[in-house]
């Protein structure tokens, strides 16, 4: 058991260990709001679509396209997020708090942290398969965001569909894995210095995201935080997860693709869910509060999921 904990921890530890680098370095002012700004565009819109781009161009996609986990994956966090609004009927009154929580409930910030933990501990090949995941499965979490945040204010006849599906259509990420999807299917080979250029890109796209998500954490957050962050955070990075496990022992997966299914739906919340609840007058403190205590706890919770499933040998 031990030897599989310190394994499992060194994989966990050095990606949370970034964070803490980038708390420390806001609170030093050695980082200002605006590095830590254009760094998040630089990564969101540059650095980690070309880590995309790579990871998925170079491989088989007959290999990567794994239709069983993305079929389920999306199921499960549509139901995630039913659970989520189900549970908000409960505690929240408010509709700018509802929104908040269901959002920090369900929303996964896998792009960064998950493929970050994919890669250290199944790797090169796993990522592949998991960057392929996060083009099927952001779209359906933007979706949803947008539901959580405007359907509890009775908005739902303002949000104009077509401009959602642009939107979503002009992200990044999904860009980068559509045009690497065609690379890899045509078998186009690029250019070597351009290959080379975009594997430094994505070389520094993680570390450079954990980073950025250490500065923007304030940890006084969660000494405030309010009973309902902690509930939201409880269904992200604890109960969640936990059914990730149970639904993916009953699908059948083992190995790797157990692996990044629970690695999904434990990560903590996507900092995209504070942007958006302020974005669309939301309360925005709620879903800070969450992203804080998400991530500063889920050291603890994805390590011991990760140590039980590998303890029992389904990974």
């Amino acid at each position: 058991m031990i030897p599989i904990l310190l394994f499992t921890f060194e994989i966990v530890a050095p990606i949370f260990f970034l964070i803490l680098i980038g708390s420390t370095l806001q609170k030093t002012d050695l980082v200002s709001d605006t590095f830590v700004r254009q760094s998040s565009n630089f990564v969101f819109n540059i650095s980690l679509p070309a880590l995309i781009f790579v990871k998925l161009s170079n491989v088989s996609i007959e290999e990567t396209f794994d239709e069983r986990l993305i079929v389920t994956s999306m199921i499960f966090a549509f139901v995630i997020f039913l659970i989520s609004w189900g549970v908000s009927l409960f505690l929240t009154k408010a509709p700018e708090d509802k929104g908040s929580f269901i959002q920090g409930s369900f929303r996964s910030n896998f792009a960064i942290v998950g493929l970050a933990i994919i890669l250290g501990m199944f790797g090169e090949r796993s990522l592949g398969k998991a960057a392929l995941l996060l083009a099927f499965i952001m779209p359906l979490y933007n979706v949803l965001a947008v539901i959580a945040l405007t359907v509890p204010f009775h908005q739902e006849r303002n949000i104009k569909l077509g401009g959602m599906v642009k939107d979503i259509l002009k992200n990044p990420l999904i860009v980068a894995a559509i045009v690497s999807i065609m690379f890899s299917i045509f078998e186009i080979k690029i250019w070597s210095p351009i290959e080379k250029t975009m594997n430094y890109l994505g070389i520094i796209a993680l570390p450079l995201a954990l980073v950025g998500i250490g500065a923007t954490l304030k940890m006084d957050r969660i000494i405030k935080a309010s009973t309902l962050a902690f509930t939201s955070s409880f269904l992200k990075i604890v109960l969640f997860p936990a059914l990730a496990i149970l639904v993916g022992l009953m699908v059948g997966f083992n190995g790797a693709e157990l692996g990044i299914f629970f690695i999904l739906f434990a990560t903590p919340t996507a900092i995209a869910s504070f942007v958006m609840a302020e974005a669309m007058h939301c309360n925005s403190k709620l879903a800070g509060d969450i992203i804080a205590i998400s991530t500063v706890l889920s050291i603890f919770t994805i390590t011991i999921g990760l140590v039980v499933l590998k303890y029992f040998e389904y990974i």
